[in-house]
């Protein structure tokens, strides 16, 4: 099987059964392109699919909070690549959620079982889990599920206390409730609409939890207003806090600054000082920060 190793912003570097370095020789943890195949593709929710690749190498090496940068499919409309969040890795698979919006997604919707596409990964710098940890908070909203999951069971993996607080428009957009129920020693949910949970939005959960549970540290991911409004609980009391954020993104390595994020240090590129920041450094509003990168 041939791979790919992206050796720095921009440059790419093929090799044949083997990550390698610029040197030659083989070494882990380096984002590969690697030919991947599709073993399932269901709807789970409105809307929403679980893609499973086998991904033998990015299985291997992927962490919490990485993504991969997936070629959907050929021709003009898809020339950039997509970015999406690995939701699980296991048995030289990888798992994505995805929400069907746009010409890529539906195109993903309909890979059949066996089809072949390439998947540049793993991206991105993922979630930090320190040691002395002994509870965690989750915070999800909507698909803001996806990279929380595999860090789910990493946590559990280590005996850490897992609770959950995930919210969705409806029971059925809970998307990753069983796979958190798997783990976690609390799982509460919030829903729009009611059918779920508490009838509201996720903050509502993720406040009590965060007085009931108290939480060594908070790992939040969904919708921007939420996230930022999650932060502010976990500052008020005195947690700290880790936010995966969303951007668009072109080249994912790095190179086309197409998806900066502002925070106290300048701006970063989520690609690659993120997607998962800590939330202390990142400047919500933007103001009055110097535009180095």
């Amino acid at each position: 099987m041939d791979a790919t190793r992206v050796a720095g912003p921009g440059a790419i570097v093929r090799a044949r059964g083997a990550a390698v370095t610029c040197a030659g020789t083989e070494r882990e943890g380096h984002p590969l392109l690697e030919i991947v195949r599709v073993q399932r593709n269901e709807r789970v929710a409105e809307g929403v699919g679980l893609l499973v690749l086998g991904a033998p190498r990015i299985a291997a090496s992927v962490q919490p909070g990485q993504f991969v940068h997936l070629r959907v499919a050929r021709g003009a409309d898809f020339l950039l690549r997509r970015p999406f969040s690995v939701h699980g890795a296991a048995d030289s698979r990888i798992e994505i959620l995805y929400q069907v919006l746009g010409r890529g997604t539906r195109a993903m919707a309909e890979l059949a079982q066996g089809e072949e596409l390439d998947a540049i990964g793993p991206l991105g710098h993922g979630w930090e889990i320190q040691e002395g940890v002994s509870r965690a908070l989750l915070v999800a909203g909507g698909l803001g599920a996806a990279p929380l999951g595999l860090l789910a069971e990493r946590l559990a993996e280590r005996g850490v206390a897992v609770s959950v607080a995930q919210g969705a428009p409806t029971a059925e957009r809970l998307v990753a409730r069983e796979r958190f129920a798997g783990v976690a020693r609390r799982v509460e949910v919030a829903t729009d609409d009611g059918s779920a949970g508490e009838r509201g939005f996720v903050t509502v959960v993720s406040e009590r939890l965060l007085a009931e549970d108290r939480p060594d540290v908070v790992y939040v991911c969904g919708p921007e207003v939420m996230a930022r409004a999650v932060t502010a609980q976990a500052a008020t009391a005195g947690v700290p806090c880790q936010v995966s954020l969303e951007r668009l993104m072109a080249c994912g390595i790095g190179a086309c600054l197409s998806c900066v994020v502002t925070t106290r240090d300048g701006r970063k590129r989520a690609c690659v000082d993120g997607p998962v920041f800590d939330a202390e450094e990142v400047c919500w509003d933007g103001a009055g920060v110097p535009p180095r990168h």
